[in-house]
C-alpha cells in the first residue's frame, strides 16, 4: 500500500504560479499511474491531470490545458503539478491519487479508477 502526502498549496494572486508536490511512501510510485484531482466546496471532485507509470502518457482537463504540467520523478517517489496563470476558479482542495491497475502507458481520468488518495493541499487564488 502506498501513502501519499501533498504539499505546495497556498494563497496566490490571479496570474501567479504554484508547484504542487505529492510525496509517496510505502511503495515505489513506478508501479502506479498517478493523477491530480481537485474539489471546490459544494462541487464534485474533478480530474485535473494524470501521468502514466512510464511518464510517456499525460492527460489534462480542458480547464487547465496549457496552464498546468504534470511530471513524475520515480527515483524521488514524487509527482508534481506545475500550475501557471492561475485563475480564481482554480481555487480548490487538490488531491494526489495512485492507480495500480494501469499498464506502462495507461492512465485514468475518473476518480473511481484511483485506489489511493492523499489528504489534499488547499489552493486559493485571489482576484
Amino acid at each position: 500500500q502506498v501513502q501519499l502526502v501533498e504539499s505546495g498549496g497556498g494563497l496566490v494572486q490571479a496570474g501567479g504560479s504554484l508547484r504542487l508536490s505529492c510525496a509517496a511512501s510505502g511503495r515505489t510510485i513506478s508501479t502506479y499511474a498517478m493523477g491530480w484531482f481537485r474539489q471546490a466546496p459544494g462541487k464534485e471532485r474533478e480530474f485535473v491531470a494524470a501521468i502514466s507509470r512510464s511518464g510517456v502518457s499525460t492527460a489534462y482537463a480542458d480547464s487547465v490545458k496549457g496552464r498546468c504540467t504534470i511530471s513524475r520523478a520515480n527515483a524521488q517517489n514524487t509527482v508534481y503539478l506545475q500550475m501557471n496563470s492561475l485563475k480564481p476558479e482554480d481555487t480548490a482542495m487538490y488531491y494526489c491519487a495512485a492507480d495500480p491497475s494501469k499498464g506502462y502507458v495507461g492512465l485514468g481520468t475518473s476518480p473511481r479508477e484511483y485506489e489511493y488518495w492523499g489528504q489534499g493541499t488547499q489552493v486559493t487564488v485571489s482576484s
